[in-house]
């Protein structure tokens, strides 16, 4: 029994990053003046944040951020989405896993603010700071569709994972 539950302490977060990726991959919007984009990624993270916790939600926001940029041609974005994705994922997931419906929602904002004031700092470490206050707009709006996609989903995919 053991083994079956570090196996899929494994599994989990790897296919969550999959997933993440391949979805975000189909789904992004260049958005030119900021040299970044528009993607899902932030719905792979809020989800694995609040189904599975701080753990899981740090791994796949990490890894698949991280992934993202190297694939999609924002190699210059890699580690500072590892860093960014990575703490947006930690916070919701510290949050956000097994609370209330109101703390969730609270976990999923603050998880998009925290993206939105990396990709601010990115942005004008790797620019300037007009690109990075041009990119707040689109961050912030990525971020919240992220969570209004990943809020209802993992409510609904949370009676299927703690089987």
């Amino acid at each position: 029994m053991q083994a079956s539950h570090s196996v899929r302490q494994i599994i989990m977060p790897a296919m969550f990053v999959a997933a993440t990726v391949v979805i975000s991959r189909f789904f992004i919007i260049p958005v030119p003046m900021t040299h970044g984009n528009i993607n899902l990624c932030d719905a792979g993270i809020f989800m694995a944040a609040l189904l599975f916790g701080r753990r899981d939600g740090l791994i796949v926001g990490g890894l698949s951020g991280f992934i993202l940029d190297l694939i999609s041609g924002y190699s210059q974005y890699m580690f500072f989405s590892l860093i960014v994705h990575g703490l947006e994922g930690f916070i919701a997931g510290w949050l956000g896993y097994h609370a209330s419906r109101k703390m969730q929602f609270l976990a999923l904002f603050i998880g998009t603010i925290i993206m939105v004031g990396g990709y601010f700092v990115s942005d004008t470490i790797l620019y300037s700071l007009t690109p990075g206050l041009l990119g707040i707009p689109m961050n912030l709006v990525q971020g919240l569709v992220g969570a209004v996609i990943a809020w209802p989903v993992s409510i609904r995919l949370r009676k299927y994972v703690n089987r």
